[in-house]
């Protein structure tokens, strides 16, 4: 509920005379059982009107991993799961948010329509066809929309190999749908409108300072597909953040490159000034300055975040993150000798290349992160703690990144071993990880086809019960999961004007296999 994404929407459709937008949510475990068993129908939030009675149902769906969860709720709404089921009586089923627009076809079988891109403008073009349209001709006109992918009018065909031979769509339809990016960014001015105290960001508000990333590190989903890099401008984020202050006292600044805000300090100061709170997620770790480490510190702040992503510097230039080692732990000094305590280091594992001992260079530099506060002399008034963000690398769509095999759950698992046992005796670090089965199905989802829908189906029919749905189809998830592509393979979302060329993205990865010593068949 503290998703910008979802409340902009939200707001947005509630905006419209005409328009009452309101909202589900999945219940929690124990309470879903109690409507299995009861057979009770989902109620909207609002009225307590049964989900089956709107007209539209729209999911935002930021994760893979809840692709799942969307079955789950269809079902309870008492919906039928394949649009192909559905009737005239049925609501239209449309979904939008990064995950969809990065990859949607895992969910064709679902949906009826997608949103590709960014909401804010193409909202008002969806509901201007909407109005003037009767159910038999909708599909057709919303599809000329751009940004609007129906998966009913493209066509897939598959070769001998079991990879994509075509993508096609029908007659007077575009061939590739473009995804929406708002260039003007302050037009849209984007923060919390609602507040509640069971929230993941309770007692904060919100505010957007921009999207998009000018960094173009290879992994980043982000980076890519809200290219181009767009800043708010000063004037309106200060209104934005004194309105906001009004509502709670913490002010947390979102976006995808916080730290390439060129005014972020001044920003940072005039929330102060008014008497609020600043929260950042994460900082980069050549914008860490003893001034900006010093005002967060005044706002309340903590704990901080920094992203090195690898142990070693090889493996950093081949993500295209090229941090020197001495840099990250100037930018961690400067940070605890301001007063933030707590200091979180996120690492991927299972990267192009990456060596056993490219695994223990992370806890080389962890134990000089913590040798660095040890020395600063800071650590013997106060206690402080490192925390490892250990988790698996997913290659996702319209990266560089998009050709390379996820490792194998073994090594993954093996390698995390690695880790733990590195700092077991090590009081004051601690180590948080996603598990590689569950990074195994997210790499499924994230970059399988129209047929992984069958996986789906079977996946929720045993009620999230993964190894017994992928037991039970003849689909080899492996296929989509640990196989390398061809420079030339047609990808499942090809069909996505994603805002950058192919070509452009495959010269990147060419150079970052070359880069890795990666010989590309």
């Amino acid at each position: 509920m503290s998703n910008l994404g979802f409340q902009v929407v939200y707001q947005r459709l509630n905006s419209e005379d005409d328009v009452v937008c309101e909202r589900a949510f999945l219940p929690d475990p124990e309470d879903l059982q109690d409507y299995r068993r009861t057979q009770t129908p989902l109620l909207s939030l609002e009225s307590q009107k049964p989900l089956s009675d709107f007209d539209l149902l729209a999911f935002s769906i930021s994760f893979e991993n809840d692709f799942l969860n969307i079955l789950t709720l269809l079902d309870l709404a008492r919906i039928p799961l394949e649009r192909a089921l559905r009737g005239e009586k049925d609501p239209l089923v449309m979904a939008g948010g990064v995950a969809v627009f990065l990859n949607p076809e895992p969910l064709s079988e679902f949906f009826d329509l997608f949103v590709l891109g960014e909401a804010e403008e193409v909202i008002g073009e969806f509901l201007e066809v909407y109005r003037h349209s009767g159910r038999e001709d909708l599909l057709r006109r919303l599809a000329g929309v751009e940004g609007i992918y129906v998966p009913e009018f493209y066509h897939v065909t598959y070769g001998e190999n079991g990879r994509i031979g075509t993508i096609d769509s029908e007659a007077g339809l575009p061939r590739k749908v473009k995804r929406r990016w708002i260039s003007k960014i302050d037009r849209f001015p984007t923060q919390s409108s609602l507040f509640t105290p069971d929230t993941e960001f309770k007692e904060m508000a919100v505010v957007e300072v921009n999207r998009g990333c000018p960094r173009g590190c290879r992994f980043c989903a982000a980076c890519f597909v809200y290219h181009p890099f767009r800043n708010r401008s000063l004037s309106l984020l200060e209104l934005l953040s004194r309105e906001a202050i009004s509502k709670e006292k913490r002010i947390g600044l979102a976006g995808t490159a916080i730290s390439d805000y060129p005014s972020l300090l001044p920003l940072c100061e005039g929330i102060l000034s008014h008497g609020g709170g600043v929260s950042i997620a994460s900082l980069r770790v050549d914008a860490i300055t003893p001034s900006l480490a010093d005002c967060l510190r005044r706002g309340g702040v903590r704990a901080a975040a920094i992203a090195p992503e690898a142990g070693s510097e090889r493996l950093r230039k081949v993500l295209k993150k090229g941090y020197g080692e001495d840099e990250i732990l100037r930018a961690i000094r400067t940070l605890f000798e301001n007063g933030l305590s707590q200091i979180k280091s996120y690492f991927l594992i299972g990267l192009p290349s990456e060596t056993d001992e490219e695994v223990k260079a992370i806890l080389s530099l962890s134990k000089r992160i913590e040798h660095q506060i040890v020395s600063s002399r800071v650590s013997e008034k106060k206690r402080w703690k490192l925390i490892l963000s250990v988790n698996p690398f997913v290659p996702k769509p319209a990266t560089p990144f998009q050709w390379v095999p996820f490792e194998e759950v073994g090594e993954l698992k093996r390698k995390l071993k690695i880790l733990r046992k590195g700092i077991r005796r090590e009081k004051n670090i601690e180590m948080i990880n996603d598990l590689p089965k569950w990074a195994y199905i997210q790499a499924l989802l994230s970059r399988g086809d129209r047929r992984v829908g069958q996986i789906l189906m079977a996946a929720h029919r045993h009620q999230g019960n993964w190894e017994q749905a992928l037991r039970e189809t003849s689909l080899n998830p492996d296929f989509f999961v640990y196989r390398r592509r061809d420079l030339d393979e047609i990808f499942p979302w090809d069909f996505i004007d994603h805002g950058i060329p192919k070509e452009k993205l495959r010269e990147e990865y060419v150079v970052a296999m070359k880069e890795a010593g990666v010989k590309i068949e």
